[in-house]
């Protein structure tokens, strides 16, 4: 077989007839399969058996019931299930055109590169598909931010961010990845110096349905960049940070609302412990999840620590205030400084540390894609 086509999908229905029209079109005469992994809440999956079952086209279908590691975790559920050594990766909105593969493929056969980047912004690419001004400065400003962390191995790369790429499975080592969010070819290209070659296309409006870019993959972005330059413990920083600033805004707000300083740290505290758990779940420690248990578990395990550290810091901070004389703002930035190596340790060795069983059948077998598996 050529060529694996790993399409991953997230209610995108309404687009795998056209999609796989266009892809059987565009690979005229090559051996090739599809192969979808599907992390829908809709009909999608369903929609994808019914097209493989009348389709001449070898398609795939890898139905996640519980995904892990969001896009870029379904991308390296695709990379392992793939047949073929070369692996095609792109949307499933048509927004990256099924008729420029057949140009990926032929740069790859030159063969001086392990992955070929589909790029925007490289000559005679364009980005045009992108919805809005807003929506291409951001797209513009995160590359540039991007290449400056990783200049050496970026080198050569003008799109980073792109989802559209053709790569050499043998050339990465899987297990090293630490899929999180949507850019999985960051996450390929930062872990291990690839060589890179390029060809431009045109970022195309979405064939049907709606755009699944939010601020909060931006904020899983900036977090998975940060793990990937500095590592864990400084996306930890930057949650901490982004909860530490939640902390103080909601506190000056009670005060300025009348309430003594005390309780408004309190409050402030408690509201934050629960939504830096749920940062911490989803973005620093989303790969470290399957193997760590229920998440309720984990929830108790983090409120009682954070809730005992709490315990500890507000007379600590009653004491700054006290007789140190120092603000009850500035002096609720100094303990929360204070309590963050901590609680890293805390978290990264109790919370989420793997259970037994989960380490020893991580030895024992090859992980297998969670979720019903079709093929045809």
């Amino acid at each position: 077989m050529d060529l694996s086509v790993i399409v991953p999908t997230f209610n995108e229905g309404p687009n795998v007839a056209e999609l796989v029209r266009r892809i059987d079109a565009a690979l005229e005469g090559r051996a090739f399969e599809i192969v979808f992994v599907d992390d829908s809440t809709d009909d999608t999956p369903d929609v994808i058996a019914a097209i493989a079952a009348r389709s001449e086209v070898p398609i795939r279908l890898i139905h996640r019931d519980q995904p892990e590691a969001g896009l870029g975790g379904a991308v390296v559920e695709g990379f392992r299930a793939a047949q073929s050594r070369w692996c095609l990766v792109m949307d499933g909105d048509l927004q990256h055109p099924p008729e420029d593969i057949p140009r990926l493929l032929d740069r790859a056969a030159a063969g001086d590169v392990d992955v070929v980047v589909a790029s925007r912004y490289v000559a005679g690419g364009t980005a045009g598909g992108l919805a809005g001004t807003t929506r291409m400065l951001v797209s513009r400003g995160s590359t540039l931010l991007t290449k400056s962390m990783f200049p050496r191995k970026l080198h050569g790369c003008t799109d980073p961010m792109t989802g559209f790429f053709l790569i050499d499975r043998d050339a990465i080592d899987l297990d090293a990845l630490r899929p999180r969010g949507f850019k999985i070819l960051l996450e390929i290209l930062a872990r291990r110096q690839l060589r890179i070659g390029e060809v431009p296309f045109a970022f195309a409006s979405r064939y049907a349905g709606e755009s699944k870019a939010s601020f909060m993959q931006g904020i899983g972005f900036l977090t998975q960049l940060a793990m990937l330059r500095f590592g864990r413990m400084s996306a930890f920083a930057l949650v901490g940070g982004v909860g530490a600033i939640a902390n103080l805004v909601i506190m000056w707000g009670l005060i300025r609302l009348g309430m003594e300083y005390i309780p408004a740290a309190i409050i402030a505290s408690e509201l934050t412990i629960i939504g830096n758990f749920l940062l911490l779940e989803y973005l620093v420690f989303s790969d470290m999840r399957a193997e760590s248990g229920r998440m309720g578990i984990r929830f108790v395990k983090s409120f009682a620590f954070n809730n005992v550290e709490a315990l500890v810091r507000i007379p600590v901070l009653a004491m700054l205030v006290q007789s140190a004389h120092i603000p009850s703002v500035l002096a609720a930035a100094i303990t929360l400084a204070a309590a963050f190596v901590v609680r890293f340790v805390y978290h990264a060795l109790f919370v989420y540390a793997p259970k037994r069983q989960a380490q020893a059948s991580a030895r024992a077998a090859v992980p297998q894609p969670a979720g019903r598996t079709l093929e045809s």
